[in-house]
């Protein structure tokens, strides 16, 4: 036990109940009338006996500690905090929150009284941490309700996904159309443009509030990231959640929660909510980190079970809510591990989703912007967003392309003859002018009618009947 505040005599007599009997009972009683409020007397704690690299361990709490449970402890740098991910009979595990944790043996932890999330409407425009603390030089936040253990809302009771909108990206709103409350996946190796792709899908208008999680990203791109990619007009009605690559494995693994409790509060008060999550597989990265270091052993490709458990957990909270509140729309980046689309993180994370964009490397190469390969992207909520002739359309644009990637080997050779196939001719000549349409940059402007603009950019390269075919 440790003491962490005393009493004045003043407020003491203030408090006092009248004694009756001078009893050891009733002396407790008062104690415990005096410090019912946020002012403690005492204080469960134990003391450290163990330290690694990425935990450390204390003894003397394991009767009153819980999973999730924060505790303190004072170093020779200042406090510093962690989160209780394992308990035993006589100790407990803590992985703490700061880079840093300068933790020694027989330093003493105290388990404090964890808040939750409170956010408020004043924290549109704000970067913050992901414990909810701000890192944008702005002032200190203000504090709403604070919310408690969030869970995805009862199957039954939510709303159904039915109402399309534009992103203003042409190949997007073209092959894979996004509804609210979707939740869709970009996927691509690194260094393939899934961080620009999603601040433009960002910066689209249909939303009331934007919720970007940025997790383990490079410190020196965040404001990058935030002020020229997204820009000032949509920045102000953007929340960022902020956890950069040095940050401890805890705080990568909390900062998509937090984030997903801030979209969650707007979309209660009845808001169109986007989420934008970035990357989802550096979070399955940081709970493998955590998961280890408490002693799950790996099933899949060095991750714990625990991984594909805490995955859904998180993902199924967006989405539409109940009756009368709003949407929350998550687009996440899902980052496979030398290209390699099945990977376990990246396979489980398919199914979870509503649909999945992917990014092709050689796209890419071929200085094709944004790099989404159409025939292997797709969007299972697609048919509510397109009519009868876009669906029409969409089908037969999918199927030229397919014969016009299929066919590329053969032309390359030299063994194409203009004429013997009609429909391969028309391939030949619709496609490459199909993905010039297509192209698109961030500073670009979003495209309001994606549709009429491939209309007018293939009437526009129509070349006269009687000239041959290259």
């Amino acid at each position: 036990m440790t003491a962490v505040a005393k009493p004045t005599p003043e407020s003491e007599a203030a408090h006092l109940p009248t004694p009756q009997r001078d009893t050891p009972l009733l002396a407790l009683e008062r104690a415990h009338s005096l410090f019912a409020n946020d002012r403690m007397l005492l204080r469960n704690g134990g003391r450290i006996d163990e330290v690694s690299p990425s935990h450390y361990r204390v003894r003397g709490i394991s009767s009153t500690a819980r999973l999730g449970d924060v505790v303190e402890h004072r170093s020779s740098s200042g406090a510093r905090s962690g989160e209780i991910v394992r308990i035993g009979p006589e100790d407990v595990l803590i992985a703490p929150y700061e880079r840093n944790p300068d933790a020694g043996i027989g330093d003493a932890v105290v388990i404090r009284t964890a808040r939750g999330a409170a956010p408020h409407a004043s924290w549109r425009g704000r970067a913050i941490d992901a414990l909810g603390r701000p890192v944008d030089g702005k002032g200190a936040l203000v504090a709403g309700k604070v919310e408690g253990t969030a869970a995805a809302p009862l199957a039954m009771s939510r709303q159904r996904v039915a109402t399309g909108f534009m992103t203003g990206v042409r190949v997007i709103d073209i092959f894979t159309p996004i509804c609210f409350g979707q939740r869709l996946g970009i996927f691509a190796g690194s260094g393939v443009g899934k961080s620009t792709l999603l601040a433009m899908l960002a910066s689209a208008e249909a939303f009331d509030t934007v919720v970007v999680a940025l997790v383990g990203e490079r410190g020196r791109e965040v404001r990058e990231f935030l002020e020229d990619t997204i820009g000032a007009e949509s920045l102000a009605k953007t929340v960022a959640v902020v956890a950069t690559s040095d940050e401890s494995a805890m705080m990568r693994k909390r900062a998509p929660e937090m984030a997903m409790r801030v979209a969650e509060h707007f979309r209660e008060q009845g808001q169109r909510v986007l989420l934008v999550l970035d990357s989802i597989t550096r979070f399955a990265h940081a709970l493998r980190e955590v998961a280890i270091g408490v002693g799950e052993p790996p099933v899949a490709r060095g991750y714990p079970a625990s991984v594909f458990t805490d995955l859904p957990k998180l993902l199924e909270r967006a989405g539409p809510g109940v009756d009368g509140a709003g949407s929350i729309t998550a687009i996440l980046s899902v980052l496979v591990d030398g290209d390699d689309h099945n990977d376990p993180v990246a396979d489980s994370i398919r199914g979870i989703l509503d649909g999945h964009v992917v990014l092709d490397r050689s796209i890419a190469e071929q200085g094709r912007y944004p790099p989404v390969d159409p025939l292997a992207s797709i969007s299972r909520l697609a048919p509510k967003a397109w009519t009868k002739e876009q669906r029409a359309l969409v089908t037969r644009l999918r199927s030229m392309i397919a014969r016009f990637e299929d066919t590329r080997d053969i032309r390359l050779l030299g063994a194409y003859q203009p004429g013997a196939d009609a429909e391969l001719d028309l391939a030949v000549r619709q496609v490459p002018v199909i993905y010039e349409a297509l192209s698109q940059s961030p500073q670009d402007r979003p495209s309001p009618d994606p549709f009429a603009d491939l209309a007018r950019h293939l009437r526009s390269r129509e070349k006269p009947a009687d000239e041959p075919v290259e």
